[in-house]
């Protein structure tokens, strides 16, 4: 059998309810939770490693990056990881890893929608599912895979979509890339493109800036007086803003931070194909740079992780508009 080494970080998946404050709480460890899944070590040699039990929202990009450099030394003494990962930021650390991990050997994340405490608890077949994944051949070289509700996606797409449903994780232009059925798993296609970031280091003084009718320049202000290394908007439909923010747009670009340009919108990527005051074409003759379909969570960790690398406008222009999925 494969050796797996599982990396528990916390998250629902690690939670029961309190009865004293009737709310879940995070309680297990990663042992704890192995104990609840009956049947792991016929699947594999597993190992576990408990990195944290932290809430999704708990997560920074600090650790992320702690956490891919574990997951990137792991990956000499393992055929393949599962990480365990509140479903609030699972997106985020995933792709983070995504873009800084350069390893064939599969890195899987997974989570759960339900805590221990509640009934139809969805983190042990999650789990199962995971492993599974991490053992297949097939998913070598397909970079980092999220595991959920017996589906598989690429971080680089999946987004969680709802707040409470088993089926919130989608990839909302390209769909899952496989499934996980009575423990085999399937592949739709092969799909193996993977961007590769080589950076040891991160910046994570982004920040993110959503667009609404009627907004003026001062936030983007504010985040340049306040020091920040990055910008990221999320424009409306195919990446245009309220004409009031452009001088905010100036001023950051004035001071050589770099401004992604993505869209509020939950498919689909931006584009400079309007030509009026504050579309796209005119945000990107100003020097602002194209995100694609990246939603703005994860164009803030993809800036975050470019400007470990470079913090030259055009290598990260490059970086950006030049490595489409």
């Amino acid at each position: 059998m494969k050796n797996i080494i599982i990396i528990f970080t916390g998250g629902t998946i690690s939670m029961k309810t309190d009865k004293k404050s009737n709310s879940a709480v995070p309680s297990l460890c990663g042992e704890d939770i192995l104990k609840l899944i009956p049947g792991m070590d016929s699947i594999a040699n597993i190992d576990c490693m408990d990195f944290g039990i932290i809430p999704g929202p708990h997560m920074t990009p600090e650790k992320m990056m702690e956490l891919s450099k574990i997951i990137s030394d792991k990956s000499k003494d393992y055929d393949g990881i599962v990480v365990t990962h509140g479903t609030d930021s699972l997106e985020e650390t995933a792709y983070l890893i995504d873009l800084t991990y350069n390893n064939l050997k599969p890195v899987v994340f997974v989570g759960s929608m339900r805590n221990s405490s509640e009934l139809g608890w969805d983190g042990p077949l999650n789990i199962i599912n995971a492993v599974t994944t991490s053992i297949s051949e097939d998913a070598k070289n397909r970079g980092v895979l999220v595991v959920m509700n017996n589906e598989i996606h690429c971080a680089a797409q999946v987004t969680k979509t709802n707040t409470s449903s088993l089926d919130t994780f989608k990839s909302l232009d390209f769909g899952p890339i496989g499934f996980v059925d009575n423990n085999k798993v399937y592949f739709y296609f092969n799909y193996t493109r993977h961007e590769h970031i080589p950076t040891k280091k991160i910046q994570s003084n982004v920040d993110l800036i959503k667009c609404a009718c009627g907004m003026d320049h001062r936030l983007l202000k504010f985040c340049v007086d306040s020091g920040t290394n990055g910008i990221v908007i999320e424009g409306m439909g195919r990446g245009n803003i309220p004409p009031k923010m452009l001088s905010g747009v100036d001023y950051a670009l004035s001071k050589n931070i770099p401004v992604i340009l993505v869209s509020r919108c939950i498919s689909g990527k931006v584009s400079d194909n309007y030509g009026y005051e504050g579309a796209g074409k005119d945000l990107t003759k100003r020097g602002v740079i194209l995100g694609d379909n990246l939603p703005g969570q994860k164009a803030r960790i993809k800036l975050m992780v470019t400007l470990g690398l470079t913090d030259d406008l055009s290598e990260i222009k490059k970086i950006f508009e030049e490595n489409y999925y």
